[in-house]
């Protein structure tokens, strides 16, 4: 993508609205566009990151054995006045009438219409168990939208609801997304941490909210150390093994680590002191079993092996990819600007033209434009007029891993500069090394 004809409005002061380094880095660098309180555009360059960050999660889902659907935004208020939380539900819920003065409502999540899903289409034991997930617009009515898209109004919601006939079958459905929420937090190039959250009148451990640490998070949290270092499971885990997620599931609940909500001040100075944690925290998912809540109001049951009918045990896994966008930049910047992970980078390399209008500095940036192109990579080529001290602010702050920079006399030369933008390390190299560099 040539940056002349791209769309990318970019800010030079920082907005007087945005109160924590995500929001405003996101308004600088032309990611989003608050179109009315807590409700944003996400223009070209957001969306590039918002589609790499809901492609991993879906990856991960369906390696975990989900299966993706969509679901309709409005629902029938009748569903929900089924399961009893139609009026239970407080002002965070839009509610609205149709021209048949129906009621509706704009879905604020999907418990309801799932389990009318399930109830509809699935009789037997034999075809559980059953994970189904969707990502979709949501929007509540939240009382005090703020941080840009890390609390807002209208978000992207990734839902996933589970359905086991037992409540054994619905703890390995548990652990499933609990191994694949920590592969894909990591290859979003974050350290999530699960904690332990209120369960309410269900009781029982089985529910976690992941918490990413980072210095502006909303929250207070402690936790042990050892966290930090603990390895993720692998791209081989086998997502059918019972005791091989029971052990992950064990590892990661082994030590310490709480909310300030869940806080045991007691057992938390048990543990010993030089390997206490505590930081503030960004909660970017959560994953709660809730057994027959919803099935039994709703109806949704199933005929088991001894040829009587069960109410299923769900379970509900939620991660937020809107929020998640600004998490990461939370987790990963400074002062110039973001610093993304490779693999949710809007582009994977920028090629800065230092004098646009020379001719030696013009046929090099075409030729690495080209052949990086040509070689899958994603490539953003500032071919503007801009100064240099511009351009590479522009590149800094949008946060591209990779600059190749083509100045008159590296290109006299035969040679370019390579700039590692998380660590500012710059290597001059050859063109064709440069352009080997990142086709290998």
């Amino acid at each position: 993508m040539r940056l002349s004809r791209y769309f990318m409005p970019i800010l030079k002061e920082n907005p007087k609205e945005a109160e924590i380094v995500s929001h405003r880095l996101m308004l600088r660098a032309g990611m989003i566009r608050q179109q009315s309180q807590g409700i944003y555009s996400w223009l070209p360059l957001g969306k590039k990151v918002l589609d790499k960050v809901n492609n991993i999660i879906r990856e991960e889902q369906n390696r975990a054995g989900a299966i993706e659907l969509s679901m309709p935004t409005l629902q029938s208020a009748e569903l929900w006045q089924e399961s009893g939380r139609y009026d239970a539900y407080g002002k965070e819920m839009l509610r609205i009438k149709d021209r048949q003065d129906r009621p509706m409502l704009y879905g604020p999540t999907n418990e309801e219409m799932v389990t009318d899903i399930f109830r509809s289409s699935v009789k037997s034991y034999k075809d559980l168990p059953l994970n189904l997930y969707h990502i979709q617009l949501k929007f509540r009515d939240e009382i005090r939208p703020r941080f840009g898209t890390m609390r807002s109004r209208e978000f992207m919601m990734k839902d996933a609801y589970s359905f086991d006939l037992t409540r054994e079958g619905a703890e390995h459905s548990y652990n499933k997304m609990f191994a694949a929420y920590l592969r894909t937090f990591d290859r979003l190039g974050l350290r999530a941490i699960p904690m332990r959250a209120d369960t309410g009148p269900i009781g029982g451990n089985l529910s976690h909210e992941f918490i990413i640490l980072a210095d502006t998070g909303e929250s207070e949290v402690f936790c042990h150390k050892d966290f930090v270092g603990f390895d993720t499971p692998g791209e081989n885990t086998d997502f059918d093994s019972v005791e091989g997620l029971q052990a992950i599931f064990d590892k990661w609940t082994s030590l310490y680590a709480a909310t300030s909500e869940m806080h045991d001040e007691a057992a938390f100075n048990a543990v010993p002191e030089g390997d206490r944690l505590s930081a503030r925290g960004i909660e970017v998912g959560h994953i709660f079993y809730f057994g027959t809540k919803y099935s039994e109001p709703m109806g949704a049951k199933v005929q088991g092996p001894d040829g009587k009918e069960h109410f299923v045990h769900m379970g509900s896994y939620g991660i937020g990819p809107t929020r998640l966008v600004p998490a990461i930049i939370e987790a990963s910047h400074d002062e110039n600007g973001i610093i993304w992970p490779a693999s949710v980078a809007p582009f994977d390399v920028v090629v800065i033209n230092m004098k646009a209008g020379d001719q030696a500095c013009d046929d090099t940036c075409e030729l690495i434009y080209a052949a990086l192109s040509k070689a899958g990579k994603d490539v953003l080529y500032d071919d503007t007029d801009d100064r240099a001290g511009t351009k590479f602010a522009t590149a800094d702050l949008i946060g591209v891993p990779f600059q190749i920079i083509a100045g008159p006399r590296a290109v006299a030369n035969g040679e370019v500069e390579v700039k590692d933008r998380k660590t500012g390390a710059r290597e001059t190299m050859t063109i064709e090394a440069a352009i080997n560099r990142f086709v290998a």
